[in-house]
C-alpha cells in the first residue's frame, strides 16, 4: 500500500511532515485567537450591561 520512493524519501517524507506541522499550527493559532476574541467580546458585553 505505500508507494516506493525511491530515492526521494526523505524530501517527500519531510515535506508531508512540514505541511502537516503547519496545518497544525495554523489551527491552534486560530483556536487560540477565537478564545481571545470570544473572551474579549464577553467583557465588551458586561461592560455595556453594567453601563447600560
Amino acid at each position: 500500500m505505500i508507494p516506493d520512493l525511491g530515492k526521494y524519501a526523505g524530501a517527500v517524507l519531510s515535506s508531508y511532515a512540514v505541511s502537516i506541522t503547519l496545518i497544525v499550527l495554523l489551527v491552534a493559532v486560530s483556536l487560540w485567537r477565537s478564545r481571545r476574541a470570544a473572551q474579549a467580546l464577553r467583557e465588551v458585553e458586561e461592560r455595556v450591561k453594567r453601563n447600560g
